[in-house]
């Protein structure tokens, strides 16, 4: 397909304005050179009711004992809109969100995790840090330089990192390190005892540390760690206690007891979401060793299991889950403005204890002075990832007007339904099978029905069995009920080969109903299957690409050709449709910049080629670029210091944009009018995954496990 020569598009719905507003986002409001003359006031953005098995006993089992963060958060007065700033809306689910992270080692959570930690703990919501090792290392708290000669001692080195754990959480909570924490110790379903610390000053901040072993290794072979016990090298693994833990005897724990003992977790805080590290960060070809540390991946699949059997815990409340990348940010773009990188890394030189003063009163040391020789990490500081669930292509329209939005709860596709007169949304209603993993893609299939395809992950049959595939799920006629899920496989071989290391679909639909399914295989490369006349599905095929990051994403245009576009660490590739139906041809290097992998694609607004909207590294700003071929046919537009800042996709619906914002907060804005700057509006909730612009307004997932609806026009 030829490249069509750069022209001027003519306004529309879809037009953006390039615009600089020059703003800055300070806490929840933006400050700046933003006019909201004329703008109405509008009611607040509303979230769905949810089904009866989400009903008020859950909610009181969502808060934590003690002081409630509701009531903190009321007596911190709201500000209220001016010309210069734009109006928030408060959802009325506030205080049912109950936010569990787990991860593998002290200061996983820092690195990849923030700025989402952060936030959460401004939100006054519950947030419980979950750390299954005690990250003993090889004992030495000491600074590369000065680590030679010193003597081990992992009891002190895992209090140290404890202490800087305890003193980063404190100082983003109350803006002092030192403020005190209370710490005893609890029964686990395991058998054993852990260790929990509540902050004094804000209860509802809490630390859980297991103490379980850590390999000591990213990828060396060491068969008393997780990675030994999941694979059924050892029977049981061993405990690693701090010094001065009030847990006070030692313990092991079988592949079973780390299950349990992770449920019991979830059981006892009552999580609406969880935050997990990367169970399938792939492994490098050319020597087979892990991307990521081996604790990090195993420590993600044992929480895997123990989600799917408290899935089976009755009267809790709806879980969703959001996955980080960990080590491999290293080579790719930054995501965060520097803004937001600078407070991210004042929180890791806290943790590392770079000052070197004695304020938490122990001899084993204030922090981590392993991290103290380089606390931005590899760049982490400068990052924050989602290793899936970035689609912005959840939600879908029948042909009757109504709207249908799709997300993953506790393992199971969550849908909800907004009939065409109704001004609310019902749901979510869980349908049958389990399994999936965070991030669907949905699409409308040109007899009206809607399908939804997404990735899951397989438990069962031992380490050797687990793996991930690719499922679908469609109505049986137009406005009826899902069919069964559909598994179309892996184009990989084995988990050791590299099947778990698959990114979500992208899919297109061509005229007579075929769907073609694209996805990032682990030789980081894309590879598609193809729908059949008859229904049935062809074989996988390379579709080539190399270094090839993140989720593919598609979009079909007005004439029915579509578009595939991934991210490289330097640039954007697309394959593309020569005529509609026709195979996808490609790759070709679009010649754009740098992005931060995040994609979305809409078709444009005369019909004719789509619009790829992304974000530019280090700083947050929006771009777009029109393509009616393999290559732009417009320059990039930027929205340059809208002040919005954030992190992850654009969603680019009909008329209007959504985007996360610097605060988390969702921040929504009109486009497309000539000579109009876009002017934000924070809707004030933390939310998963990414936005879904479209023609009727923006939905999105909250932390509560709720669908918030912002309608257009507001």
């Amino acid at each position: 397909m030829p490249v069509r020569p750069r022209r001027r598009l003519l306004p529309s719905r879809r037009a953006t304005v390039s615009t600089a507003v020059t703003a800055v986002l300070a806490g929840a409001t933006f400050a700046g050179l933003l006019s909201v003359t004329g703008a109405p006031r509008t009611p607040a953005a509303h979230a769905a009711r949810p089904e009866a098995h989400a009903d008020r006993s859950e909610a009181r089992a969502a808060r934590p004992a003690g002081k409630a963060p509701e009531a903190r958060a009321a007596r911190t007065k709201p500000e209220t809109p001016t010309a210069a700033r734009p109006v928030e809306s408060t959802p009325s689910s506030k205080g049912l969100t109950s936010v569990v992270q787990i991860v593998a080692h002290p200061d996983d959570d820092l690195f990849f995790m923030n700025p989402d930690i952060s936030q959460s703990i401004r939100s006054g919501h519950p947030l419980t840090s979950v750390y299954l090792t005690a990250g003993e290392s090889d004992g030495v708290n000491a600074r590369p330089r000065d680590a030679a000669g010193a003597d081990p001692d992992k009891a002190d080195y895992a209090e140290a990192r404890q202490n800087g754990i305890r003193a980063a959480y404190a100082e983003m909570a109350t803006g002092s390190r030192t403020s005190p924490w209370e710490r005893i110790a609890i029964p686990t379903a395991g058998g054993a005892t852990a260790e929990l610390d509540t902050l004094r000053a804000q209860p509802q901040v809490r630390l859980v540390w297991l103490q379980i072993r850590e390999a000591g290794s990213t990828n060396g072979d060491r068969p008393h760690s997780l990675n030994g016990l999941w694979n059924g090298r050892i029977t049981a693994l061993e405990s690693q206690r701090s010094s001065g833990t009030p847990v006070g005897a030692d313990f092991t724990y079988t592949k079973d007891q780390v299950v349990a003992t992770i449920t019991g977790i979830l059981d006892r805080f009552r999580p609406t979401f969880v935050r997990m590290q990367d169970p399938s960060p792939g492994t490098y070809p050319e020597s087979g060793k892990f991307r990521d540390h081996q604790d990090h991946l195993y420590g993600a699949r044992f929480t895997q299991a123990a989600l799917a059997r408290y899935a089976g815990v009755p009267g809790r409340p709806h879980v969703g889950v959001q996955n980080y990348l960990g080590y491999p940010t290293s080579v790719l773009p930054h995501t965060l403005d520097p803004e937001t990188a600078g407070a991210k890394l004042k929180t890791l030189k806290t943790y590392a204890w770079l000052d070197g003063v004695n304020d938490c009163g122990t001899a084993a040391g204030c922090g981590d002075l392993k991290v103290a020789a380089r606390p931005a990490g590899r760049g982490w500081t400068q990052t924050i990832r989602y290793a899936r669930g970035t689609s912005t292509s959840w939600v879908q329209r029948d042909r009757d007007g109504g709207l249908h939005a799709f997300s993953v709860l506790d393992g199971r596709l969550a849908a909800w339904r907004k009939p065409a007169a109704a001004t609310t949304w019902a749901g979510p209603v869980l349908l049958p099978g389990g399994g999936l993993d965070s991030g669907v893609t949905s699409v409308t299939l040109p007899d009206g029905r809607i399908a939804v395809f997404g990735t899951r992950t397989v438990l069962t049959g031992g380490p050797a069995g687990y793996h991930r595939e690719v499922v679908t799920t469609a109505q049986t006629e137009p406005g009826g009920a899902f069919g069964p899920w559909l598994s179309l496989g892996t184009p990989e071989r084995d988990d050791a080969g590299g099947t778990s290391d698959i990114s979500a679909p992208a899919v297109t639909v061509a005229g007579d109903g075929r769907a073609t399914l694209v996805l990032r295989d682990s030789g980081h490369r894309l590879t598609a299957r193809e729908q059949l006349p008859d229904g049935g599905w062809g074989p996988w095929r390379a579709l080539g690409g190399t270094e090839v990051h993140g989720d593919p994403v598609a979009a079909t245009d007005g004439a029915g050709r579509g578009y595939v576009f991934a991210s490289t660490p330097d640039t954007v590739l697309v394959w593309a449709q020569q005529r509609p139906g026709g195979p996808l041809t490609g790759p070709v290097r679009t010649g754009l910049p740098a992005t931060t992998l995040a994609l979305s694609a809409t078709p444009a607004a005369d019909g004719d080629g789509v619009r790829l909207w992304f974000r530019k590294p280090a700083s947050g700003e929006l771009r777009s670029a029109d393509f009616s071929g393999v290559g732009p046919v417009s320059p990039i537009t930027e929205l340059a210091g809208t002040g919005v800042a954030g992190f992850g996709p654009v969603s680019g619906g009909d008329g209007l944009l959504a985007v996360r914002s610097r605060t988390g907060f969702l921040a929504t804005a009109p486009h497309g009018r000539a000579g109009a700057r876009p002017v934000w509006r924070l809707e004030k909730f933390l939310f998963s995954g990414a936005p879904d612009a479209g023609t009727d307004g923006v939905a999105a997932i909250g932390l509560d496990g709720r669908l918030h609806w912002t309608p257009a026009g507001r």
